[in-house]
């Protein structure tokens, strides 16, 4: 009767553990969150408020694009090299310092603003830091997940979770900036470094990583292993990169041409137009956040749903050249952000679950690195584009994402993987 009593005292204190663990996981995905979501304020956030910096720095609109643009092209070079870092020396080791860098540089960036007489080199050099930051922070995210939990099931879905957050700040940054700004127009320079603190301090508290190897990969191991990776993997891999970097392409190519019209041609402008554009962002937010939950473990799933989410974005995107009326716009596109945030996690999950341990944050860092690309690629292309050829670039955008559909079709075969 005692051995009874013991097993079952025993049983209850394993499950108050398991318990305990699911619980503490909950936290850690939480506070990893909070870094994609800072680093998408930290430059989605500024562009409100480009005006007010062309205006008061005296500068023209090609520099004050700077601003935004350098912060991209530092995180793009170095993302690889992050990811790299943090295969070889850790996943901890490289955020924790990244996210310091990046603070550091919203306070060089919001010091100079406020107070520097030739304020615009010193804030470029504010903005490259914060470029350095990024590439080592949000981008190690996605394999320091697949480090901490062992099933694909709960992978996807904290994948989700992060790309809720890494789309919730797309929908909160144009309101929060038109916002502080309202203030100061160099306040959200120094919102920025205060995020990052809040983030560096809940990662730094919950975030338990499993324990590094005794013994690092020799560096030249280490490129032989990534050689083989793609040598093994690289159909599958080069689609998805493929399929990132036209997704973001098109999501802020579209954005950006929103945000014009939204402007020129119907005079709403601040945070009534982040408003708006908040509209089909939120229905992105909300498809990645449902998807990441249903995917689960089925690869076969993830593939139908990025090849349909590609679908839906090309057609809504073509049937965006109709017509630039006020809500058919908001509409086509709502449906075009759902396009892209259901494929979004899926391309997460797929790639983190699909990469050993020991290379996963070179591979996604590389991913993480195409996606940027997108992102700042996308704006100025729209921007030649539209003083030419407005009613095409709908086709074009249209056509680009049909060859991510082919790619889907085409490359990514889990079935083959016995996936």
């Amino acid at each position: 009767m005692e051995h009874v009593e013991k097993l079952e005292i025993g049983g209850q204190k394993a499950k108050k553990k398991s318990r305990r663990n699911v619980h503490n996981k909950k936290w850690a995905v939480l506070s990893l969150a909070t870094i994609p979501l800072v680093m998408t304020l930290g430059n989605s956030m500024l562009i409100p408020v480009l005006p007010a910096m062309e205006k008061n720095l005296n500068i023209t609109s090609l520099q004050t694009s700077m601003i935004l643009t350098v912060y991209s092209i530092v995180a793009i070079i170095l993302i690889p090299v992050a990811g790299g870092l943090s295969d070889y020396i850790g996943r901890k080791k490289v955020i924790i310092p990244s996210l310091l860098i990046a603070g550091i540089g919203g306070l060089i960036s919001g010091w100079a603003a406020w107070k520097a007489n030739d304020a615009y080199w010193i804030i470029l050099c504010g903005r490259a830091l914060q470029g350095v930051g990024a590439a080592g922070a949000a981008p190690i995210v996605m394999p320091l997940i697949g480090d901490m939990f062992k099933s694909d099931d709960e992978v996807s879905s904290s994948l989700g979770m992060i790309e809720t957050s890494n789309t919730f700040g797309k929908v909160l940054s144009p309101i929060l900036g038109a916002y502080l700004a309202s203030f100061f127009w160099f306040l959200p320079f120094f919102a920025f470094p205060v995020f990052c603190a809040l983030s560096i301090l809940l990662v730094w508290l919950l975030i338990k990583t499993p324990k590094e190897r005794e013994e690092p990969v020799p560096f030249k191991q280490f490129l032989v292993n990534i050689k083989k990776t793609f040598t093994h993997n690289g159909k599958w891999l080069y689609a998805i990169f493929v399929i990132g970097v036209i997704m973001m392409f098109v999501l802020f190519g579209v954005l950006f041409y929103l945000s014009d019209v939204l402007e020129k041609k119907y005079d709403i402008i601040n945070i009534k137009k982040g408003l708006l554009l908040a509209v089909p962002l939120g229905a992105l937010c909300l498809a990645s956040f449902i998807t990441g939950k249903i995917i689960k473990e089925n690869k076969i799933l993830m593939k139908w749903i990025i090849f349909g989410g590609t679908v839906l974005t090309a057609v809504s995107v073509g049937i965006l050249s109709f017509s630039n009326g006020l809500w058919f716009m908001l509409i086509l596109f709502t449906f075009g952000g759902i396009g892209i945030g259901v494929a979004l996690p899926c391309l997460d999950a797929l790639i983190t679950c699909g990469i050993e341990k020991k290379e996963r944050g070179t591979i996604t860092s590389i991913y993480s690195s195409m996606r940027f690309i997108g992102v700042a690629a996308g704006p100025p292309v729209m921007a030649l584009l539209m003083k030419n050829t407005e009613k095409l670039l709908f086709y074009f955008l249209s056509g680009l994402t049909v060859i991510a559909i082919l790619a889907t079709f085409m490359a990514i075969k889990p079935d083959e993987e016995n996936a």
